[in-house]
């Protein structure tokens, strides 16, 4: 029953009210016009299957999997790559925090330190106005994690993957680092694998912040409109143009 209403309720809000209002129409214009009606609902089926797990897990899955995280790494930097921050929110220890997958990125990157003894650089800009600078806030959630301030090094200019990869290299170069390992989220990977390709650097994959199960099934829930699913579906399709841009070029 709990999952029956959890269905339901899903065409309550957006974008499952809008779905539902789409067919209605569909349904209004079909004795009217047919082709509007059949181009609308079209569209309703592209908006309905974008905004499902089912189709953004299987986006995104396709991406994950291209890097498979590996048990162990050799390398002599951990290099993490920046995915959003806030500015002036309280934090434990200063204000400005780092949004679900930058953090999710940075605490891998303090797990591979403990197991390493790698020091650790962050590679992230303050992108808006109104957003923190990933990096510099990334390097005070470090030094209240207890990692030495020697073993921390942070790029805080770039604004998007290609910054952090030319950036980030022209600072390994200076302090004579070669191998770096790359942690970023894995749907990110591929596109930042080949950014870092560009820059001259041949980095060692180590994708974390995983969206999507190893194994997918199909049930219920899986079928019902959400936001978040929508975002996973935008977030896939926004990596997959990105690394088509990359190989274009």
């Amino acid at each position: 029953m709990i999952y029956i209403i959890k269905f339901l309720y899903s065409f309550v809000l957006p974008p499952g009210l809008f779905i539902l209002v789409m067919v209605g129409l569909v349904i209004w214009l079909w004795r009217r016009a047919r082709k509007p009606a059949f181009i609308l609902l079209v569209v309703t089926l592209l908006l309905y299957g974008s905004s499902t797990n089912w189709v953004g897990d299987l986006l995104i899955s396709s991406l994950e999997k291209q890097y498979p995280q590996p048990h162990a790494v050799q390398g002599d930097i951990i290099v993490v790559l920046g995915g959003g921050a806030t500015e002036g929110t309280p934090d434990i220890n200063g204000q400005g925090n780092l949004l679900g997958s930058a953090a999710n990125r940075l605490l891998t990157a303090v797990r591979l330190h403990e197991a390493t003894g790698l020091p650790i650089l962050f590679s992230g800009g303050q992108v808006f106005g109104d957003s923190g600078n990933e990096a510099n806030i990334a390097q005070r959630q470090l030094l209240g994690l207890g990692i030495p301030a020697k073993d921390i090094l942070v790029e805080n200019r770039s604004l998007n993957t290609q910054q952090n990869a030319v950036y980030t290299s022209q600072i390994l170069k200076q302090h004579q680092f070669t191998k770096p390992i790359l942690v970023t989220s894995a749907f990110h990977m591929p596109r930042a694998a080949l950014e870092f390709q560009r820059a001259g650097m041949q980095a060692v994959p180590y994708p974390t912040d995983y969206l999507a199960s190893e194994n997918l099934s199909l049930y219920a829930a899986k079928l019902s409109p959400s936001a978040g699913a929508m975002a996973t579906t935008g977030t896939a399709l926004k990596e997959y143009l990105g690394i088509l841009a990359l190989k274009l070029k």
